[in-house]
This record gives structure tokens, C-alpha cells and sequence, in this order.
């Protein structure tokens, strides 16, 4: 029996974040540079037109990010199911290390923000951008073991998970029960036909887009139906052909990743980096909010990886991955800081129509995630290949 095939599937998704993450940067940079030149309030006013009842900027974080979503639960589902999450051995590491990387943050948060300041931004930080933090990864080439690009992307994946789990309990408004009902009903039919083995993926998509509308009319943030609808899609387990084209959960993930990875994603990223330096300074950067999410993604992401990565390894619950260094290890727990996409995201939610406070969190969110990337790769990139001695047991 193979098991060389599972592994092609994450390093050939890895291969894909890694591209998107460069495009994702440069969308950034851009945004970064329109919102800073003449063509600033053109980018505003662009950004609040509305179209079809909701402004561009709300169809891009609520419809389009609804298929970024749709893909992150289509990838949890593979993964936990049918990759290398699928057993408990093999989460245990990226698991903890996920859980770590979130708890930490958050607290660095908190502590820059208890007094006077914005607590309800503690989630901020607790994010990690695959795409950019891959990104980073593929600009220093093979020096980096695949092992290591296989750990960091089961750990953001748990990590999406956890993000997806906050976003639901505490970033939902005023609750329509009667929309909900709906969605709750249209996710029964979801499900009842993936028991009745409904392979095909468009009846799932039409009624995807019906959760979409009533979640969306419901109060609770319109992106969850996204994961919704992917737990709902049919995956065929397979682990000699983990890539099946008869699979409904893989076909709908090919289809959509390219649109995701390559399209969406940067828009977003366009959409959300725009932060108009007028009138501020780096002294603004020591304001509570920008300073906890900064300090957050920088020294909490560092400090709750890799302690929880030691801590497990010590114990034997788990070995450091393959032909990897305990300084590479640090490197992609630094890396980890990187929460570009997600970060902007969740800070959206926690601080809606507060312009001043978007701005700031913007400004943590970059410099924790420039921070990181510059620190984690200059780490890795001078780092010793010199393997780290798996224990005997």
C-alpha cells in the first residue's frame, strides 16, 4: 500500500499557498501605496459604493470571503479526514502548537488593552495567514525541509478552524430567528442529501447559495455558511487515490482553489491593507490597540508556538518534524506571526464603522505580520541543517 500519494496532495496545496501568498503581498504593497497617493479618496469612495444593497467592501468580506471560507472547510474536511490530520498522532503537534498560537496572542493583547483600551479586539492576533506565511517559506527554497512546510500549513489549518470557531460565538449580531431557521433548514437538506449519496456538486451549490442569503439576513456572519456548506460536500476517502476524480470534495476544491488563491484572497487583501498614513506617526503604533495586535502576532505567536511545539516534544507526545532543526522550528513558529488575511478580517468584525480604529488595527496587523516575516526568514534562511535527533521510544 502507497502512502506517497496524501503527501502529494498537501505539498501540491502548499505549492499553490505559496504562489498566492506572493500575489497576496503585492496586492498589499498596492493598496498600501494607492491609499497613500493622490488616488486615496478614489480607493474610498470605490470601496462604499453600493451595489445590490450592499456596499463593494461588504460584498468582498461577506460573498467573496464566503468562498474563501467554502475552501478552508473543504480543506479541513480532506485534511481531517483523509490527509494528515486524520489520525491523532498526527495532530497532536500542529494541534497544540495552533492552540498555543492562539492563547498567547490574545493575552499580549489584553495586557496592552486593559486599561482604557479595546478588549474586544482580543482575537485579532490569534490568526495566521497560510498563504503569506508559505509565501515567505517558498522565497527561501529547498533550505527549508517539506516536513516543516507540511507542519506549518496543518497548523494554520487547525488555526483556520479555530478563527471559524471565535467568528461564530463572538462576532455575530442581532439574531433573526426566522432567517435562521432557514439556514438551519437548508442545512438539514445539506446533509440529508450527502447521507442519500448525492454526488453531484450543483444542487449542493444552489442550496450553498441559499445558506449564503439567510445566514447572511440572520445576524450571524454570512462567511460561516461557507464552512457549512464544505462540511456538507461529500469527500470519498481513498488513501491510495486521496485526489479521486469521482470525489465531490476534491473536484469542488481544484475548482475553486485557483479562484481563491489567485483572485480572491489578493482582493481582499486589497481591499482591507488600504491604510491612508495621513496625519499619523510610529508614535501611533504605542497606542493600545495597534501595540497588542503588533505584540501580539510578533512575540505571542513566537512564544506560544514554540514553547507548546518544546513542551509536546519533551514529553514524547510527539517528535520534532522530519530532518528539521529546533532553529527552523522557531523559524516557522515565527512565521506563524504572519496574520495578514485572517488578522484584517477578525479586526473588521471587532471594530465595525470605526474608521479610526480599522486604521490602527491595520497598522498592528502590518507591522506584527512585517515583523515576522522578516524575523522568521532571516532565522531559517541562516539556520544549520543539521537535523534534530528523533528520540527512541
Amino acid at each position: 500500500m502507497t502512502t506517497a500519494k496524501p503527501a502529494s496532495v498537501l505539498r501540491r496545496f502548499i505549492s499553490s499557498a505559496s504562489a498566492g501568498g506572493i500575489v497576496l503581498m503585492a496586492a498589499a504593497a498596492l493598496a498600501l501605496i494607492v491609499a497613500n497617493s493622490p488616488l486615496g479618496h478614489q480607493y474610498e469612495h470605490l470601496l462604499h459604493v453600493y451595489v445590490g444593497g450592499l456596499s463593494v467592501l461588504h460584498w468582498v468580506n461577506d460573498a467573496l470571503m464566503a468562498v474563501f471560507f467554502l475552501m478552508v472547510g473543504l480543506e479541513i474536511k480532506r485534511e481531517m479526514l483523509d490527509g494528515q490530520l486524520s489520525s491523532w498522532p498526527r495532530r497532536i503537534l500542529p494541534g497544540a502548537a495552533a492552540l498555543g498560537g492562539m492563547a498567547v496572542p490574545a493575552l499580549f493583547y489584553l495586557a496592552a488593552n486593559v486599561d482604557g483600551g479595546h478588549p474586544n479586539g482580543w482575537a485579532i492576533p490569534s490568526a495566521t495567514d497560510i498563504a503569506f506565511a508559505l509565501g515567505v517559506l517558498s522565497l527561501l527554497g529547498p533550505s527549508v525541509p517539506i516536513s516543516l512546510r507540511v507542519f506549518l500549513a496543518a497548523l494554520a489549518i487547525i488555526d483556520d478552524l479555530g478563527a471559524v470557531v471565535i467568528i461564530a460565538l463572538f462576532y455575530t449580531a442581532q439574531i433573526d430567528l426566522a432567517a435562521l431557521a432557514g439556514a438551519g433548514t437548508v442545512t438539514a437538506v445539506l446533509i440529508l442529501m450527502n447521507r442519500g449519496g448525492v454526488t453531484r456538486l450543483l444542487p449542493y451549490l444552489v442550496l450553498g447559495a441559499a445558506l449564503w442569503f439567510l445566514t447572511l439576513q440572520s445576524g450571524v456572519h454570512a462567511t460561516i455558511a461557507g464552512v457549512v456548506l464544505a462540511l456538507t460536500i461529500p469527500l470519498k476517502t481513498s488513501r491510495s487515490t486521496p485526489d479521486d476524480a469521482t470525489s465531490p470534495l476534491h473536484r469542488l476544491e481544484h475548482a475553486i482553489a485557483p479562484w481563491v488563491t489567485f483572485i480572491i484572497v489578493p482582493i481582499f487583501g486589497f481591499a482591507n491593507a488600504g491604510v491612508s498614513f495621513a496625519g499619523m506617526s510610529f508614535a501611533n503604533l504605542l497606542d493600545p490597540v495597534p501595540l497588542g495586535i503588533a505584540a501580539g502576532l510578533f512575540l505571542g505567536k513566537q512564544i506560544g508556538v514554540f514553547s507548546t511545539v518544546w513542551l509536546v516534544v519533551k514529553a514524547g507526545w510527539a517528535d520534532v518534524p522530519k530532518n528539521a532543526t529546533w532553529r527552523q522550528v522557531y523559524g516557522v513558529s515565527v512565521l506563524c506571526g504572519i496574520g495578514f488575511t485572517m488578522s484584517l478580517f477578525i479586526g473588521l468584525l471587532s471594530f465595525p464603522g470605526d474608521a479610526l480604529l480599522q486604521n490602527e488595527l491595520k497598522m498592528g496587523v502590518l507591522a506584527g505580520s512585517f515583523l515576522s516575516a522578516i524575523a522568521g526568514a532571516l532565522l531559517l534562511k541562516g539556520a544549520p541543517r543539521e537535523a534534530v535527533p528523533t528520540p527512541s521510544r
